[in-house]
């Protein structure tokens, strides 16, 4: 996979170079190059932003050196032999970056990100792109960031670790909160590791027992203890179907029962405790 970052704080990617992704590009598994967008800027000043038409506080990216750097860019991914580009836009007022896009963006073979600073950018650039390559406009939470450069690192944080070879064991990122395609999408529960007394807390003593299925089954119920006190909405569209009888068992316990008018609303269980969502 190739990425491709347009910033004016290229500095503010090294976490780039560390961890699962710096591994994954020193084994060749992505190809990243950041960009500073002033090195497409023809004045004394390196100019990136102007006043906004209309008026208003802040100041907008503008068009010229964005437009320049982007067919720049594009242009030398193109001659090194990568195609289909996509543009991930990080924005506040873009869709919620989910384990689902996460997951559809490392199908893809190239990502060009273009993380934005003081009010934006000027909204022809992202028309503009559009009309030669799929943009994704995402945001990975409901606070506003001084720039784009945070949500770039989350998304690619996000996106590498689902790389063919990327994690040392292939099969742990299916167990992921959030993990797509399963019909209850439920949070991790806690977990544990040596020594067995730490500060005299133990660990469960289920965790020691060796038997798998009463593990399986303790780490189900946690998930769903979990789930119910941070994240009671993902119970909610849960569809029933996903639950079996120690589910419901459970489910039972935290207070949580069918609600039959509640599909047209998209929700399937309902709280029997009070407890207002």
């Amino acid at each position: 996979m190739r990425l491709d970052v347009v910033t004016i704080f290229p500095e503010y990617l090294e976490p780039l170079n560390v961890s699962l992704v710096g591994k994954a590009r020193a084994r060749g598994q992505l190809h990243v190059h950041v960009h500073d967008l002033r090195a497409w800027t023809y004045d004394r000043h390196n100019t990136v932003d102007d006043t906004p038409y209309g008026g208003g506080p802040g100041m907008v990216m503008k068009t010229e050196p964005w437009g320049d750097a982007l067919d720049s860019v594009l242009a030398d991914g193109y001659e090194a032999g990568s195609r289909e580009p996509a543009l991930i836009v990080p924005t506040p007022s873009g869709r919620p970056f989910t384990q689902e896009l996460a997951v559809h963006l490392s199908e893809r073979p190239w990502l060009l990100f273009t993380p934005a600073r003081y009010e934006g950018i000027d909204r022809r650039v992202v028309d503009e792109y559009a009309t030669r390559m799929p943009v994704y406009e995402v945001s990975i939470g409901d606070y506003v960031l001084a720039g784009g450069e945070a949500a770039v690192l989350v998304v690619t944080e996000a996106v590498a670790r689902l790389l063919p070879g990327v994690l040392g064991n292939a099969e742990s990122h299916r167990d992921d909160s959030f993990a797509p395609g399963a019909m209850a999408n439920l949070l991790e529960g806690p977990v544990h590791t040596k020594p067995p007394l730490w500060r005299g807390r133990g660990v469960p003593d289920v965790l020691l027992s060796g038997h798998h299925g009463k593990i399986a089954r303790w780490r189900r119920d946690e998930a769903l203890r979990r789930t119910t006190a941070h994240r009671p909405d993902l119970i909610e569209r849960c569809d029933p179907k996903a639950f079996d009888k120690k589910d419901r068992e459970m489910l039972s316990i935290l207070g949580w029962e069918p609600d039959p008018d509640g599909e047209r609303y998209g929700r399937f269980w309902r709280r029997t405790d009070g407890v207002e969502e």
